[in-house]
């Protein structure tokens, strides 16, 4: 099977920074917001609440569009960053993410982004997960708000950019799927799209 007109690809996601990865594999692809509830479970690990949300993004718009693209094939994704077993969402504020990275100064936080790919019509569903050690440096105050200034990440897990100003906060990063940390996995992106049938360049 190739990427044909016959069906869609479909990024359940409004972020630009995966619309913008997923671009790289040079597949026509549309998105659409998924409507999924993504507060945590009671007792739910980070790496657990990752994939589960990744999974549900993907099936809940492969539901949306079971009438007019039944043959869609559904990319979902979710990252959460945990630091020592605590979940951290997307600050939202500037105070949010000045006491994110203040908790984060000197410590080792988990990035884990996962990935799954749905396509109803033929019940495929499959899930994988990229888990990114990234140390940070010793920051002080100053350092912190410089930063949070120049760059503004509040939309991102973990209140920092590694693609942009935010490596310079950064000891060390760990990863086998370089795109992880910025958002979607593309390694195991293009291995689930490869599973479900799609030819890529």
């Amino acid at each position: 099977m190739s990427a044909s007109a016959s069906f869609a690809l479909v990024l359940a996601s409004t972020s630009r920074y995966r619309r913008e990865l997923l671009a790289r594999l040079a597949l026509p692809f549309e998105t659409v917001a998924p409507d999924v509830d993504e507060t945590p479970r009671a007792g739910e690990a980070p790496r657990e609440l990752a994939l589960r949300l990744a999974l549900e993004k993907a099936q809940a718009v492969a539901q949306t569009m079971a009438d007019c693209k039944p043959q869609a094939i559904v990319i979902g994704s979710d990252q959460v960053a945990d630091l020592h077993g605590q979940p951290l969402g997307k600050p939202g504020t500037h105070e949010r993410a000045a006491a994110q990275l203040a908790r984060m100064s000197g410590q080792t936080v988990l990035f884990h982004t996962a990935v799954a790919v749905v396509q109803a019509s033929r019940g495929f569903a499959q899930s994988s997960l990229a888990t990114v050690t990234v140390r940070f440096r010793t920051l002080d105050a100053a350092t912190i708000e410089r930063y949070l200034l120049a760059e503004q990440p509040y939309d991102c897990a973990g209140s920092a950019k590694s693609e942009g100003l935010g490596i310079a906060l950064l000891q060390a990063i760990e990863s086998d799927d370089p795109t992880a940390l910025i958002g979607l996995p593309l390694i195991r992106t293009a291995q689930l799209l490869r599973a479900a049938g799609l030819t890529l360049p």
